[in-house]
């Protein structure tokens, strides 16, 4: 027994070495992630983990692809851009609390049944992942994801997330955000986007890198039509908290 306590005596302190490691690390994260929600509610994002990950994925296949972004606040983007992303990714993202319930529950139900898994996650989620993390399908990534959504949500207004969204999405091979984007395809800076040019960007978002909005297949066609439908449903009222000051 003696030399079992001695064990113990010799293992304690560096348990308690470990614990408090671990301690500081957990508040490390939590601090420094608080910071940087609450730093990005004003800061334009210039880069993205997404953004990194893609360059060094076409740099492994010997392609130099570079990123093509341009900030811009969100009055220099077109409102038809802006009602269409909220029609294809989330019809519910003004009045939801950044998870849309109903919509997780359908994805579980019918992915029991489907080969090719359907999403359910909101804009703010999305942004959450774009800004803050990396593409995997992980449960931890989904709850490090659902984490910075809460974050944003308390400290970001709609319009900043909606923002931030629409200046970060892939929308192309390195192309992000909707002003490198509508430079890219239409010679044009975002804001001067047309209904039809706004709602074939919003209906290529599941694959950007595949689809090509100037020259959209009979699928991306199917989806701007969903996206019409939509912005039909909402109503122009659903959508005058994006105008109000």
């Amino acid at each position: 027994m003696g030399y079992i306590r001695r064990g113990f005596s010799k293992i304690r302190p560096a348990l308690r070495k470990t614990k408090k490691i671990v301690l500081l690390a957990v508040a490390g994260f939590f601090s420094a992630s608080l910071l940087g929600v609450i730093l990005y509610r004003w800061l334009p994002v210039y880069v993205t983990p997404l953004m990194v990950l893609r360059t060094l994925d076409y740099a492994i296949e010997g392609k130099w692809v570079p990123i093509q972004k341009d900030w811009v606040p969100l009055e220099q983007i077109s409102p038809n851009l802006l009602k269409a992303v909220i029609a294809s990714e989330d019809p519910k993202f003004l009045s939801h609390n950044g998870f849309d319930f109903e919509a997780i529950a359908r994805a579980i139900d019918a992915n029991k049944k489907r080969r090719i898994k359907m999403g359910a996650s909101t804009i703010s989620q999305q942004t959450a992942k774009n800004v803050f993390l990396y593409p995997s399908r992980t449960y931890w990534r989904k709850g490090l994801e659902a984490y910075f959504t809460l974050l944003m949500e308390t400290f970001w207004s709609k319009k900043r997330i909606l923002e931030v969204y629409v200046n970060v999405i892939e929308l192309g091979p390195g192309i992000y955000g909707a002003e490198a984007a509508a430079r890219y395809y239409w010679k044009k800076p975002a804001t001067k986007l047309n209904l039809d040019e706004a709602q074939l960007f919003a209906a290529i978002l599941p694959n950007p890198r595949k689809w090509n909005p100037k020259r959209p297949t009979n699928f991306v066609l199917r989806r701007r039509n969903f996206i019409r439908r939509n912005l039909v449903l909402l109503g122009h009222s659903y959508f005058k908290p994006l105008s109000d000051s």
